[in-house]
């Protein structure tokens, strides 16, 4: 049997092959019996040299996260903590500090020396993922605590969290504006959607009033920072400038999960309904093309409507001990997931290759693919 614990090294996954449609040449890079997926599709996976891979996995018997060295080098096991929340994890920008939570905690990993620091404790409560401010200072992350939603703003070195905003509604993806470290865009579920507030907790703005008819997801700064891209699912890859509050039509689109290029010249999506493929969409044009097709079950039934998941529909999905009205209270998501079934594609730091999730093999595994340089 494996022995698992932190710090612990274990042989390499990875194997290489094509896209049978695209020619895209592949790493998978996870191959255990177990779930094992990248970090959320708004951070990268790789470390600033791309000379690693940063992955969640339950392959120890709970979630833990894990490094491989890239292209095909050995594991390391990262964490050894109850509790994970393997969507969580962001690196520092120069890749010495992983930031994470576990239950209502958050902690800092020392990426050198594997030791650990809390950063922020809520007891009992839930927190998100992880959010870094381009100064990296804060860190920002939705909590559920003492039956609210809220949305929690730590110090980086550990030096003092404190709680910014409480609505009764669920909050969720709670992100850093990419250029100002005051700025905080954040969603509210269901409709209206999208909002930005200022880090001590000002101006709490709605950037879009809609109702609940408009499926509204999966929204994310674009480049610098002056526009914001977003799904109007299964219909849209839309985006909204912050100054005019102008919205307009990037591509007629399903995309599904997104995230922009640094240069803001390109959105990277997956898609499903039909799924053909993950695609890197030109924001000038519109136009597209498919980097490779992950064939991920991509599960969820609320994916197959064009409104967001109502009482009535997480009432009609939970079982007895799991009645909840958001995805991250449920054991088992059945409406929008389970999450570890989606791509969620990722650029590398270099933009020239994508990380992604897939369980067409059985189990989620991760997934590496470089991008054909066109011409």
């Amino acid at each position: 049997m494996t022995a698992y614990g932190k710090g612990t090294q274990h042989p390499s996954e990875s194997r290489r092959f094509e896209d049978g449609r695209t020619g895209a040449r592949i790493v998978q890079v996870t191959a255990h019996p177990s779930v094992s997926h990248n970090l959320y599709f708004l951070t990268s996976s790789f470390t600033p040299d791309s000379k690693h891979v940063l992955f969640a996995s339950s392959r120890s018997g709970k979630f833990d996260f894990f490094r491989a060295a890239f292209p095909d080098g050995p594991i390391l096991q990262l964490t050894d903590r109850e509790g994970i929340h393997g969507l969580s994890g962001v690196l520092s920008r120069d890749g010495t500090v992983f930031y994470y939570t576990a239950g209502g905690e958050a902690w800092a990993l020392d990426m050198n020396t594997l030791e650990e620091r809390r950063v922020a404790r809520y007891p009992g409560g839930q927190m998100g993922e992880c959010s870094l401010s381009c100064d990296g200072q804060h860190i920002v992350t939705a909590l559920k605590w003492e039956g609210q939603s809220c949305i929690a703003v730590s110090r980086a070195d550990g030096s003092g969290s404190e709680i910014i905003f409480r609505c009764p509604r669920t909050i969720i993806h709670p992100q850093f504006h990419p250029s100002d470290s005051a700025l905080i865009e954040y969603a509210q579920d269901p409709a209206p959607r999208m909002w930005l507030i200022r880090i001590d907790g000002s101006d709490n703005t709605c950037l879009y009033r809609h109702g609940n008819d408009e499926f509204i997801v999966h929204e994310t700064f674009l480049g610098s920072g002056s526009d914001i891209i977003f799904t109007r699912w299964p219909y849209a890859l839309r985006k909204l400038n912050l100054a005019t509050g102008e919205i307009s039509d990037i591509a007629p689109l399903n995309a599904w999960h997104i995230s922009g290029s640094r240069d803001g010249a390109t959105v990277l999506c997956d898609t499903v309904h039909p799924d053909i493929g993950v695609l890197l969409v030109d924001v000038r044009t519109g136009e597209h093309r498919t980097v490779c097709y992950p064939q991920s079950s991509s599960q969820g039934s609320q994916w197959r409507k064009d409104r967001y998941a109502l009482a009535g529909d997480w009432a009609a999905a939970a079982s007895e001990r799991e009645k909840s009205l958001s995805w991250m209270e449920m054991k088992t998501d059945t409406i929008y997931g389970p999450q570890w079934t989606h791509p969620h594609p990722a650029f590398s730091p270099d933009h020239r290759r994508i990380v992604y999730t897939s369980d067409a093999s059985g189990y989620p595994q991760v997934y590496a693919a470089e991008i054909a340089v066109e011409g």
